[in-house]
């Protein structure tokens, strides 16, 4: 093979080898040839597109594919034109990354956001070929948001259907709508329970992953933590105070993205227990 090496490869400009808007990449392509080669151009290629994918099956013979895509950038420059290399070759690049708004890295069975750099050696006969590496880029924290900084409040009533009766209201709040990774999130629940059983409230953290295609929405959540509330009495109203902290594992919300959503939300559930108050 004439072809020994063909890798495109960055520097870390960070310990989590993280990006963000406007940071500069730098880099090398490398190329190692056996023999004196011709190349007609060898070109660099930034890019930064989401893509989501999925199946859905109607009866028992029709099968639907949903596809959307969407592209943020791409950059390309010519490194070479029209010459002659043997040997080992290493051909430096920088990149900057755009300064605009821009949905994180994300990757699932469904849909994914990748930012990635290439290099495409092109070849009079041949076939393209072409090295590829991704890098992570976390977008920098939307302060746009609306009602971003202001407290939240929820309210919920469940009526008690069966092995028992009556009414539980719910009242939460919390501090504010965004938090950081590693972050207190102090949740309140006032709760007033007019039903005939005890009520055990349990506070869960889930994320929701939501993907756009041809008019269609594919959804799916999966919890990520579980709190247990103090008990409230049949017939007794009591206020809950419950502090959560935010993983600092958590990937950061996607909300500017047209057909990946990745959000965090926080739901009480009310379970009930002992026996009924007559």
């Amino acid at each position: 093979m004439t072809i020994h090496n063909f890798s495109i490869e960055y520097d870390a400009i960070n310990s989590n080898n993280i990006f963000t808007n406007g940071d500069t990449i730098n880099g090398r392509i490398i190329l190692e040839v056996s023999k004196e080669i011709k190349i007609q151009a060898l070109v660099f290629i930034a890019q930064g597109e989401a893509r989501v994918c999925w199946h859905e099956q109607y009866g028992q013979y029709v099968t639907m594919v949903y596809t959307s895509k969407d592209k943020y950038y791409s950059v390309e420059h010519n490194i070479l034109r029209e010459t002659r290399h043997d040997g080992r070759h290493v051909f430096p690049f920088s990149f900057k990354i755009p300064d605009r708004k821009m949905p994180s890295t994300f990757k699932s069975s469904v849909g994914k956001i990748v930012h990635k750099l290439k290099a495409e050696l092109k070849q009079s006969m041949k076939i393209t070929k072409t090295a590829k590496t991704h890098f992570t880029f976390v977008s920098q924290a939307d302060m746009d948001i609306p009602g971003l900084l202001e407290p939240q409040y929820g309210c919920k009533d469940k009526t008690i259907s069966a092995f028992g009766s009556g009414t539980v209201a719910i009242d939460v709040s919390t501090e504010r709508l965004g938090y950081w990774q590693g972050e207190v999130l102090q949740v309140t629940a006032e709760i007033k329970n007019q039903s005939s059983r005890m009520v055990k409230p349990k506070l869960v953290l889930y994320k929701k992953k939501s993907y756009f295609a041809e008019g269609k929405r594919r959804m799916n959540t999966s919890d990520i933590l579980k709190e247990k509330c103090d008990p409230v009495e049949s017939g007794s109203n009591k206020t809950v105070t419950k502090s959560i902290t935010i993983p600092k594992e958590l990937p950061p919300s996607i909300l500017n993205c047209s057909i990946i959503k990745l959000e965090y939300r926080l739901k009480v559930i009310p379970t009930f227990t002992g026996k009924c108050s007559l």
